[in-house]
Order: C-alpha cells, then sequence, then structure tokens
C-alpha cells in the first residue's frame, strides 16, 4: 500500500463504537418510524441479506427494528415491491436487499452466471438453451410471475412434449434462477409466501438508474466497480480489515486489493492499527468516533454487524456462529439465536420462536456471556424483547 504517514492506532473499544457507529446503533431510536427513517437504515448498512427462516419474523425485517424499534414492516415490503423501489434483490453478500444504485456495481457478477453460478443454473444455461430463452420470453411478455406462475404459463404457451423438449419443472427453476443471477430477470418483489416474483429489470429498477443497468455498455467497469463496493463496505464498517471490507460484497482478494490501495491512496482509507488485531485494517476518513454508544438491540444473526465471524470476535469478544443447520443435540446456544447489544457490547445470545398460534414470544434458551446478566441486564433484555414482541403482534414473552 502505498502510505506516506504512519497508521492510526485505535484501542480495542475506541474501534468497536466506530463499528457501532457506522452500521447506525449510536442514533437514538425514533419516536415515531417512517419511510425516511427505513431509506437511512439501507444507506447506512447498504445491504439487507434476506433468509427464508421464519422462525421469529423473516430476517429482512429484524435489522430495521434493531436500529428504528417498532415500524411498520409494509415500510419495508414497498421500499422492495412499489415503484419507484428504493432497494432491489440481487446476490450482494447472500440474497440481499440492496439500493438500485448499486445493482449495476454487480455486473460483474453477472457477467459470470455460467461458471460461478450454482451446478443447477449452470447446467440448464449449458445444456437447455431453449428452456433459458422461452423461459425468459414469457417473463419479458408476461411478468412479474412466481415460478408456479411461469410454469402455467409456459404450460399453456409451450405444452410439453417430452421427446422434443425433455425438460421438467425444476429446469425451468433452475433456468430463472440463472437469468436472475446474470441479471436478465430481476425481483420485483415476494409474495406472502416469501416467492420471488420475477421480472425483466426495465420493470422493476427506477428510471434514473435504468440507462446504468440496462445498457451494459454504460455500467462502470471492473475496477470502478470493485472500488465503489469497497467503498460502501468500508463506509458501512467504519474500521476493518481488507477481510472485513471484500466479505461485505463476497470480493475476492484480487478484486478487493487494487480497490482498496486506490482508496488508500485518495485519502478516503486511512491504514491503522487496532489493539490486540493481528491483521492491519482501514478506517475510513468519515468514521464518527463516538465516546459512547448507547444501544439495545436484538439482532438477526443475519445482522451485517456480525457477518464477518472474525471480526466480530475480535471487536466485541464474542465467538458467535449460525447453529441452525447444526443436528440439535450438538447446539451450544440454541437453534434461532440472536445476540443482544446493550450499550457497546454484545452481552448474551437469545434463542427465540414466535409461537404464533399461542400469541407468544418464546425465549427458548438465553445464554449470558462472563460476567454478564446482573439484574440490570436481565430487566434491559426483558423490556426489549417486551417490545420485539409487541411489534410482532404476539401478547406475551414466555418460555
Amino acid at each position: 500500500m502505498t502510505d506516506a504517514s504512519e497508521p492510526v492506532h485505535l484501542s480495542r473499544p475506541v474501534a468497536r463504537r466506530i463499528a457501532l457507529a457506522a452500521q447506525g446503533f449510536a442514533r437514538p431510536r425514533p419516536e415515531l418510524p417512517g419511510t425516511r427513517d427505513v431509506q437511512r437504515v439501507v444507506d447506512t448498512v447498504g445491504i439487507v441479506q434476506i433468509d427464508s427462516v421464519n422462525v421469529v419474523v423473516r430476517s429482512q425485517y429484524l435489522p430495521f427494528f434493531s436500529r428504528l424499534g417498532p415500524y411498520d414492516r409494509g415500510l419495508v415490503d414497498r421500499a422492495r415491491d412499489v415503484a419507484p423501489r428504493r432497494v432491489v434483490e440481487y446476490w450482494a453478500h447472500e440474497a440481499s436487499l440492496v439500493p438500485p444504485s448499486t445493482w449495476p456495481l454487480l455486473d460483474f457478477r453477472m457477467r459470470r452466471a455460467r461458471s460461478d453460478a450454482w451446478g443447477g443454473m449452470q447446467r440448464v444455461a449449458r445444456d437447455h438453451p431453449e428452456i433459458v430463452a422461452a423461459v425468459l420470453a414469457e417473463v419479458a411478455a408476461r411478468g412479474p410471475l412466481t415460478s408456479r406462475e411461469l410454469e402455467a404459463a409456459l404450460a399453456h404457451d409451450l405444452p410439453r412434449d417430452r421427446d422434443q423438449w425433455g425438460w421438467n419443472w425444476s429446469l425451468v427453476k433452475n433456468a430463472l434462477e440463472h437469468l436472475f443471477w446474470s441479471g436478465e430477470v430481476s425481483s420485483s418483489g415476494r409474495t406472502q409466501q416469501f416467492e420471488r416474483r420475477y421480472a425483466v429489470p426495465a420493470r422493476v429498477l427506477p428510471p434514473r438508474w435504468r440507462t446504468e443497468a440496462l445498457d451494459p455498455a454504460a455500467r462502470p467497469g471492473d475496477e470502478e466497480a470493485f472500488r465503489r463496493l469497497i467503498e460502501i463496505s468500508a463506509r458501512a464498517h467504519g474500521v476493518g480489515t481488507e477481510q472485513c471490507l471484500r466479505d461485505y460484497f463476497r470480493l475476492k482478494p484480487e478484486q478487493a486489493r487494487p480497490a482498496i490501495e486506490s482508496l488508500v491512496d485518495d485519502g478516503t482509507l486511512v491504514p491503522a492499527t487496532i489493539e490486540g488485531w493481528h491483521r492491519p485494517a482501514y478506517l475510513h476518513r468519515e468514521a464518527r468516533r463516538p465516546r459512547r454508544v448507547r444501544a439495545r438491540a436484538l439482532l438477526s444473526p443475519f445482522d451485517s454487524l456480525v457477518w464477518q465471524r472474525d471480526r466480530t470476535r475480535a471487536v466485541f469478544g464474542f465467538d458467535f456462529r449460525l447453529e441452525i443447520y447444526v443436528p440439535e443435540p450438538q447446539r451450544v446456544h440454541g437453534y434461532y439465536v440472536l445476540p443482544f447489544l446493550l450499550g457497546d457490547q454484545l452481552v448474551a445470545r437469545v434463542d427465540l420462536k414466535s409461537d404464533r398460534a399461542a400469541g407468544v414470544l418464546r425465549v427458548r434458551r438465553t445464554t449470558w456471556e462472563d460476567g454478564r446478566g446482573d439484574v440490570d441486564d436481565v430487566r434491559e433484555l426483558h423490556e426489549e424483547l417486551a417490545l420485539m414482541a409487541g411489534w410482532l403482534g404476539l401478547r406475551d414473552v414466555g418460555a
């Protein structure tokens, strides 16, 4: 890296507060969160991960609750589903909601759909181009459509001749997902059953972004795209290592390193060292350094604050991993565990479930970090659980 000055040295508590401020946790929650507040969260974090697990609530709603408190979830749905959209869906970190301005920056991923997408998508693109073409034509003519609606439309328009086509509906779904990965098809939103509603990008992206997004020649080149993605990541981190910055958008080292170097050269990123970290770090020049953070939040296990596990361990001393896919006898903390943020520390793990039939937010297990769990901590957690239960339309909190 080209740098004429000594790196900035940050203590671990300062780095922790910078990280929390960058993720929007240094602001007080608004009294009546509205559209502007939801937009502010999107602008702050840059990516909101989507996940289908609905044990508490769909994951994309939780980061907004964690930062805003009780809000109307319909605001997120409208931002995603109603033109002019404030967020669109694509593979950013994982399946994610991103601002429309970010979508064309991921063109490098779209162009590599044939080689980087999962096996079924690659096979259908390679072995059944006629199916891919038929699916794209149907979405362009009739979209938005769910995969089930598309299958019904194709059955009407192109009745299956097994001898000629040799296709089945799993191939149609894979064709849809290939087209989504390649950017030829987008999502105009989700149904109540969490099904994507596929449409061509011209029907999804707001007018101000369509030229850049729809004309491949107008999209930023890879070098500029990587630079802008790393800058978004750095702003959302406040301070982080190369691994932190590139993991945000799942960039490879060879994609991220020149971008980081460029941002250091122009002063956007400042080299830093952090107490207890063993890797070089980078501080965004506009990162806030609050003297105190008074946050209180239950975090989605897919919250961007805790995506990068090494960072979570280094900054918060909190060793966090998902146990959803761990066999039940081997789970340590539970199935759907939400970290509990209090002040500037992650102080507990809470395994939650929305028992909608009984109207109860079930607390299946709470595990406090060493030295935490006193009367005040327990009171704060109970208040946050009660707030969440009310937001979810549940009457009570119970075991």
